[in-house]
């Protein structure tokens, strides 16, 4: 996280992110997370060509909001997606050109 505050990473945000964090019941943790994205570069918005990729990703058996979290990443050409839902690393097959990964198999894999 510090490395992304420093601006050795960049952060992407998006509509979906926003969307699942408004509904979060815990309002500490809704507040940590909303603050993360200051320092976000890009900040995705719905738009067609995001939800045709999330429709076809649905097909492959990710659920909803998981295909459009994706979708937003594809759409910003981000290079990871790190996240800690098995089921969605389960199908990181499916994507080309963005590397679907936990953060611990990421701080591997950059510092190894």
């Amino acid at each position: 996280q510090d490395e992304i505050k420093n601006g050795i990473f960049q952060l992407v945000w998006s509509y979906i992110l926003d969307a699942e964090n408004e509904v979060n019941p815990f309002a500490e943790r809704k507040k940590a997370i909303s603050l993360w994205q200051k320092y976000a570069i890009l900040d995705i918005s719905e738009m067609s060509t995001l939800l045709i990729k999330a429709a076809q990703l649905i097909q492959f058996g990710l659920r909803n909001k998981d295909a459009l979290h994706i979708a937003c990443a594809i759409e910003a050409e981000c290079n990871y997606f790190l996240t800690t839902d098995d089921k969605i690393i389960n199908k990181s097959h499916l994507v080309n050109h963005l590397k679907i990964i936990d953060p611990i198999g990421f701080i591997r894999e950059i510092y190894p």
